[in-house]
């Protein structure tokens, strides 16, 4: 009977330090973000340390987002699923732990303020109707159907797109329309691109570029 209860009771201890394991810690990875892993270069360089991106450069922001989904698309870098010649060298040496530690703390840092929206009323118009209502003549479903509320996100499948950069959503919807990119639930996006015009895909990112986004829960 003893024995039994020492085994459970390692068991639960086991459990309890797995449980804490996978949980980051955002001052250590600052420390990458700043630093690098020694193997590549520091994740600043591209993404900037407050995690805001370049939008001039298509870097995504990465500040406010959910660290469930930050990690699971560093994994995807890390295992091939998901291709780019500039991430996969930084991040290939990265442990799961400090995977989880810089996903930790660029959720943790403050949705920077979006910039004022430079396309033309008519654009908007058209990203707004894309965004929220999608087009359904042409089996395109409103953007918040799977983004959420205002497409801030739902979790670790479908990440916050508004705020994000508009150069940004267009290189990642133009990778999923030819199939360099297919690392989403069901290849849902692949479909969405393929059937956006070249004017909706434009005016879609336009559109989320110029909202402002809302830190997922957990970050500021």
């Amino acid at each position: 009977m003893l024995k039994r209860y020492w085994r459970l009771t390692l068991a639960s201890a086991l459990l309890v330090s797995g449980a804490v394991q996978a949980q980051g810690v955002a001052a250590n990875g600052q420390q990458i973000v700043m630093q690098g892993d020694g193997s590549g270069a520091p994740c600043l360089a591209c993404h900037g340390m407050d995690g805001a991106g370049n939008n001039l450069a298509s870097f995504p922001r990465l500040a406010g987002l959910d660290a469930e989904y930050i990690a699971k698309q560093i994994r995807d870098y890390n295992s091939g699923k998901r291709v780019s010649v500039v991430m996969q060298p930084n991040v290939d040496n990265l442990t799961e732990q400090q995977i989880l530690d810089v996903a930790a703390y660029y959720a943790s840092q403050p949705v920077p303020k979006v910039e004022a929206a430079t396309a033309d009323a008519e654009v908007m118009a058209l990203g707004e109707k894309i965004a929220k209502r999608g087009d359904w003549n042409n089996y395109i479903p409103a953007c918040e159907s799977c983004h959420g509320p205002d497409n801030q996100g739902m979790g670790v499948s479908f990440p916050g797109i508004a705020g994000q950069h508009a150069n940004y959503i267009k290189q990642q919807l133009n990778a999923w329309r030819s199939g360099e990119r297919h690392n989403d639930p069901n290849q849902l996006m692949t479909g969405v691109a393929e059937r956006l015009s070249e004017q909706q895909l434009e005016a879609v990112a336009a559109y989320l570029g110029a909202q402002q986004a809302v830190a997922a829960e957990g970050g500021q």
